[in-house]
């Protein structure tokens, strides 16, 4: 075989890049903190535990409300979402543990009105402008990764509603 032959039948692989909507995930399970993102706003959240750090988080999801979401801020919100659920006396079974002990530190009046956000943008990462949503459609555990967001709709809802 020529040279150009086996530069022309290799070529296309090293020239074209695969579209920008198909990104692989850091994830190593389907939680929402079995990913990079989400694991480094825990160590974060760890250095600073305040309300205003997810509020801040949540708000990034309102503010893209009517473009589409990326997949980043979407995991940061998710993990912010768990921290709330945790806070308000739901956590999550699998709750990292290190969290646990930050719980405690933080005033319940502050977080109680980051309920709706939290709710808020967890409906918007399921929804259909959804990189994230679209990145799990792909994968084979969309199914377990759909139900545990709704999970945590549910440990979100007030007691009793």
């Amino acid at each position: 075989m020529k040279k150009s032959a086996i530069i022309s039948f290799f070529a296309p692989q090293f020239i074209t890049k695969p579209p920008k909507h198909h990104r692989t995930m850091g994830a190593w399970g389907y939680y929402n903190f079995d990913n990079d993102t989400a694991a480094d706003f825990a160590e974060d959240f760890k250095a600073e535990p305040s309300a205003g750090v997810l509020e801040q988080v949540l708000a990034a999801v309102q503010q893209a409300a009517d473009d589409y979401l990326d997949a980043e801020v979407a995991s940061e919100a998710l993990a912010a979402a768990e921290i709330v659920a945790a806070i308000l006396g739901r956590p999550a079974r699998n709750f990292p543990n290190d969290l646990l002990g930050i719980i405690p530190r933080l005033d319940l009046s502050h977080v109680e009105p980051l309920r709706k956000p939290a709710q808020q943008a967890v409906r918007a990462i399921i929804g259909p402008e959804s990189e994230l949503r679209e990145l799990w459609e792909d994968s084979d555990e969309f199914e377990n990764w759909e139900g545990l967001q709704r999970q945590l709709l549910k440990r979100l809802d007030k007691p009793g509603a």
